[in-house]
């Protein structure tokens, strides 16, 4: 393989995300700056300046125009792609922990932690008009979260969204209703990442119970376990092959003490089908927090406690690699 190391961070990357058409990467850490470059090459095209506190959660629509990121400053700030400028900023009661724009685009959701006094919801928001008035405006709804804090989030299509928990729940909720329509617990511990199949009828799980999930996205039914010996901060599902990464590794507060071949810092591939490694990648010199497959399937993308963006390029051998 060969890697492209993207450094412009000064603390632990939180999420990565490409979009639609895989020629920007964005990156958000634990400083206050979110970033884009470009997939090809690694170069850095530009900052998102305006946060005070870490980033949790970043999003841009299918246009490429809309890009969203959450902080835990308690705000949640809109801003245009091409210019970097802040269009608008929603002040909220405690951290945004997840946000994503609607499969059109013209809605977002953002969740907010339970702390301060405050519990758990999730707010839906009108974003056809990106300007100053969102900043004062009422959200379109809002549903309390009864059972834990939202940890992870995927918008399906325009009406249901599909939440990982605190608690290891997943449930699904009816945007038009604002209710809930289904729920399951099949992990033990915290939900870290959740992610669509490219044919969004499949979505992975990635837990701090040391395991991956696969489900089927109408009726959340548990399809495959990807079972490791460490903490799955994320995990992306091939958008060409029947295959799963995985990334994570040994808790960052242990990192110190361990050598990175005992934490365990490699993304590791499954067979989706077969839920049985082929192969481990190295380079992180801490824990895998967000990792993501290009849309294109030719390469892939993990972000980790070490304050780096790591873009890996496929090798032929991948592409040719024959499952027996």
């Amino acid at each position: 393989m060969r890697p492209l190391m993207l450094q412009g961070h000064e603390r632990s990357i939180t999420q990565i995300l490409y979009n639609r058409e895989g020629d920007l990467l964005f990156s958000s850490s634990k400083d206050n700056r979110p970033n884009v470059w470009f997939s090809i090459n690694g170069e850095r095209l530009g900052s998102y300046n305006g946060h005070q506190g870490a980033i949790w959660c970043i999003d841009v629509d299918w246009t490429s125009t809309k890009f969203m990121s959450g902080s835990g400053d308690m705000t949640l700030k809109l801003w245009s792609v091409e210019t970097g400028k802040s269009v608008a900023t929603i002040e909220t009661k405690s951290s945004v922990r997840c946000c994503n724009f609607s499969f059109s685009g013209n809605q977002a959701a953002y969740s907010t932690d339970r702390a301060m006094g405050q519990e758990c919801e999730l707010s839906i928001i009108d974003v056809r008009t990106m300007d100053s008035s969102l900043n004062d405006a009422s959200p379109i709804s809002k549903i309390p979260m009864i059972h834990s804090k939202i940890t992870s989030m995927k918008w399906f299509l325009d009406d249901t969204i599909i939440t990982g928990h605190e608690n290891g729940l997943i449930a699904s909720y009816d945007i038009r209703m604002g209710r809930e329509i289904n729920s399951i617990k099949e992990h033990t511990h915290v939900i870290q990442d959740l992610q669509l199949s490219k044919d969004m009828t499949m979505f992975v799980t990635a837990s701090k119970d040391a395991t991956a999930k696969l489900f089927d996205v109408d009726t959340l039914t548990c399809l495959k376990t990807y079972k490791t010996e460490r903490p799955v901060n994320s995990a992306a599902i091939s958008p060409i092959y029947e295959h799963v990464a995985l990334g994570g590794g040994q808790e960052a507060m242990d990192v110190t003490t361990t050598s990175t071949r005992a934490g365990k810092f490699d993304s590791r591939f499954y067979h989706l089908v077969y839920e049985e490694e082929f192969a481990r990648l190295k380079g992180h010199f801490g824990p895998i927090n967000s990792l993501q497959f290009h849309p294109d399937g030719k390469s892939f993308a993990s972000g980790g406690e070490d304050g780096f963006v790591r873009i890996q390029v496929f090798d032929q051998s991948y592409h040719e690699l024959v499952f027996e």
